[in-house]
Parts: C-alpha cells; sequence; structure tokens
C-alpha cells in the first residue's frame, strides 16, 4: 500500500496513546499529530527520531496528519495499525498468500465476521467447501532480528486466540498472521515475558492445529509491502530492548 501524501518531520513527544507532537522538517512548523497505533512504541519513537506523516485535508478531523512510519537506525518501521490488515485482504485476493493445510483455494472471504462475542478480521470459505477464520495482528517489536507480539498487553488479541481455538475444535480451519511493519526480521515469536498467559494460549491453539504465520515488510516512508514469509517459533528467546 502507498501513502500518498506524505511529510516527514522530527519526533517530539507522545502527548497520550492517540497524540504526538512532531517538528515538520519542510518548514520546522510544530504540530500535533494522530499515532496511528496505540501500543507502547517506546523502542521506536524516541525524541528526534524522523517520521513519516500522512496529511489529510478532512475538516473532521482533529489533526490534519497521521503518524504511520518512524525510521530507526537507517530502516524504516511502519506503526499504522490498519495497515496490516489492508495488504493481507489484498494478498489473500492475489493468492500471494497461501493458507497451509487447506485442500482448495479461497473462493469466498467477508471481512469483519462475527464468531461468538467477537469480530475476527476474515471469514474465507473454499472451493472444497472448507471453511475458517483469519485473524491478523500487526507486529512493531523487534531485537536482534526477532519480531515479538505483543508490544504491550492485549486482552483483545488474547480474545481472539482463545475464540480461534474454540473454533479449531469445532471443525473450522483457523489462522493468525502477523504482519511484521519492517525488514529486518529472521523469525518472529510471542513476547512471553509481556503477556505468559498469551503465550500459554497460542501453545495449546498450536496444538489443536490453528496455523501462525508472519510476513515481513518492505517499508519506506511511504509505503508497505508484503514480502516473504518468516518462521513463527514459540520458543525462540526474545529480549525486549527496553529491559
Amino acid at each position: 500500500m502507498e501513502y500518498k501524501q506524505i511529510q516527514l518531520a522530527y519526533f517530539l513527544q507522545r502527548k497520550n496513546r492517540f497524540v504526538a507532537c512532531c517538528r515538520l522538517i519542510e518548514n520546522n512548523e510544530v504540530v500535533d499529530v494522530h499515532v496511528k497505533n496505540t501500543g507502547r512504541g517506546r523502542e521506536v519513537l524516541v525524541s528526534g527520531a524522523i517520521v513519516a506523516l500522512n496529511f489529510s485535508s478532512s475538516i473532521k478531523r482533529k489533526t490534519a496528519y497521521d503518524l504511520v512510519a518512524v525510521k530507526k537506525q537507517g530502516y524504516w518501521y511502519n506503526i499504522d495499525s490498519s495497515a496490516p490488515n489492508e495488504i493481507v485482504y489484498q494478498a489473500l485476493l492475489n493468492q500471494t498468500i497461501v493458507l497451509p493445510g487447506l485442500k482448495g483455494s479461497i473462493a469466498f472471504i467477508k471481512r469483519e465476521a462475527t464468531y461468538d462475542n467477537s469480530r475476527i478480521d476474515f471469514y474465507f470459505e473454499t472451493e472444497q467447501a472448507e471453511k475458517g477464520f483469519i485473524e491478523v495482528k500487526g507486529m512493531t517489536l523487534e531485537n536482534e532480528r526477532v519480531g515479538a507480539f505483543p508490544d504491550a498487553p492485549t486482552a483483545r488479541g488474547l480474545k481472539h486466540v482463545r475464540e480461534l481455538l474454540q473454533s479449531q475444535t469445532q471443525g473450522m480451519q483457523n489462522y493468525v498472521i502477523f504482519v511484521a511493519q519492517f525488514a529486518l526480521i529472521e523469525a518472529a515469536t510471542i513476547h512471553e515475558d509481556m503477556q505468559p498467559e498469551l503465550q500459554r494460549t497460542v501453545r495449546r491453539a498450536i496444538e489443536a492445529g490453528v496455523h501462525f504465520l508472519c510476513y515481513a515488510s518492505y517499508v519506506s516512508a511511504t509505503q508497505l509491502e508484503l514480502t516473504k514469509e518468516v518462521p513463527f517459533v514459540l520458543d525462540i528467546p526474545f529480549k525486549d530492548p527496553l529491559k
């Protein structure tokens, strides 16, 4: 996907989960911007970091810019939490993502499907009458080329895995797809120290047959594109860069 109206800026501070203060490089104007990610982001959103702001002219907005990417040690990291869902959807449609374990090709996809008490990103059916759900999670936390999810405790993420586990026991085929919103990744895992219960639940889900996949991305100030699948390894050690 491509962002059409990007301006570069220096990150100054995060006022709260949703708003940050930045200085535009073009004219030194200080502006409040919408942070399109409610995770902690403290390992990338540091004072003075170069960030990419996407301009919006909508008069209904409180801010004119969305903070969508940040540069860390010379590499861009996308932090737009809405982007992974969109690029996975397109990859499913054009079959650049082929889900393992299915006998047929996907013939039908429904977005924002209801299961039990949750909305799951995608419901699908194949030409062989297989049915299942796909939940997409963005991944922005990385250290030593290992990506980890989550960067902050997520009750919603835990609930989704539990419900996919339940659906799997009912004969559905279910998937969690992590989109690493950066290029420097060789493997992905669950951040056990951040949320031990999530790690335990993922283990049970894997044992029940739920598939966990991860894809690396090409990221620039203006683009986010899937590149390759990387291994998801539940027991790989992960060292939090802030500890």
